[in-house]
Order: structure tokens, then C-alpha cells, then sequence
């Protein structure tokens, strides 16, 4: 199995990660990529309700994997005791993908792409001084005072989701 590349969408709550990822996603995709995602969070989740088979197979049955399979979907749960990295989980269930977008992961040595809307009032995640700096590709944001040694993409310039999925192109999938 291979590692695909692997870029992270960060930021604070309430920025619009989702909203970027998708578009990122998107983009991505209309330019005929193989497009996966992942999505990081910081606690436990359930996707089928308790009324189901599925949900009883993992909760009463202790099953160490649960696949969901129907005529046009495939899902597939699997209990662990410690948590994977995004590079660990991209290796084992999207290697072939051209390129997996995953939202969340910030700790991640990882290409990342922090969005950040002042109008929020929440602090920015990038720092000059941080090593994580060295990971950033770009930032995606409405504050164009922004200091950054990495590409400032302005929500204001139409062609930012262009530069952004360019950049994706040449600095994570090296194309």
C-alpha cells in the first residue's frame, strides 16, 4: 500500500474548515483527481442510529469491525484502542486516492492550510516562530494584513479556490 498526499485544512472553531474542505474537495475533483477526506474530532461519534442492526453488531455484539454495505455506499467502523495518524489511516483505507483533504489534524507534520476569518473574533493558528510554520502552504482568509511567509489567499479575489487547488497541485501532489 502507498501513502497518498495528504494536505490539512486548520483552524479554529467556527472559521469555515468544512466549508473549505468541500470546496477544496470540489475543486479537486472537477480537475479529475481521485479526491478522499478524512475528518478529525475530539471525541467519539456513532453514524447509524441505536435502532440499527449495525449499531447493535459494534455496541452489544463488541464487533472489532462493522461494515455497512448497500447497493450504492460502503462504511466501515473499527473499534481501536489508540488513535491512528492521518498519514496511518491514509495509508491503510485511501491509497488510492491522487489526493486526501483532511479536515483537523493541525498537530500533524503535514502540508497545511489554515483558514482564518477575522470577523470571527478567534485568534489566528499561524505563527512565524512555530516549526509548524514550515508545514503551511497557505492561508485562506478576509484579513489582508496578515503577515505570513506562506501565500495569503483573500477571500475578496475571485480566483483564491484557483490559486488555492494550484497550489495543492505543486506543493502536495507535485504536479
Amino acid at each position: 500500500m502507498r501513502r497518498p498526499p495528504i494536505v490539512t485544512i486548520i483552524g479554529t472553531k467556527k472559521q469555515g474548515k468544512t466549508t473549505l474542505t468541500v470546496k477544496l474537495a470540489a475543486e479537486m475533483a472537477r480537475r479529475g483527481h481521485r479526491v478522499m477526506t478524512m475528518k478529525h474530532g475530539s471525541h467519539t461519534f456513532n453514524i447509524d442510529p441505536s435502532t440499527t442492526d449495525t449499531y447493535k453488531h459494534y455496541h452489544e455484539g463488541h464487533a472489532e469491525r462493522v461494515a455497512m454495505v448497500s447497493p450504492d455506499k460502503f462504511a466501515l467502523v473499527e473499534r481501536w484502542t489508540e488513535e491512528k495518524t492521518p498519514e496511518q489511516i491514509a495509508e491503510q483505507y485511501l491509497s488510492d486516492a491522487d489526493i486526501v483533504i483532511a479536515e483537523g489534524f493541525k498537530a500533524a507534520a503535514l502540508p497545511k492550510i489554515e483558514i482564518f476569518r477575522r470577523e470571527t473574533g478567534k485568534i489566528q493558528l499561524y505563527d512565524s516562530g512555530s516549526e509548524m510554520s514550515a508545514h503551511y502552504i497557505a492561508i485562506v482568509t478576509d484579513d489582508p494584513a496578515i503577515e505570513a511567509n506562506v501565500p495569503l489567499l483573500l477571500f475578496s479575489d475571485p480566483e483564491w479556490l484557483t490559486t488555492l487547488a494550484n497550489l495543492v497541485e505543486e506543493k502536495v501532489m507535485r504536479i
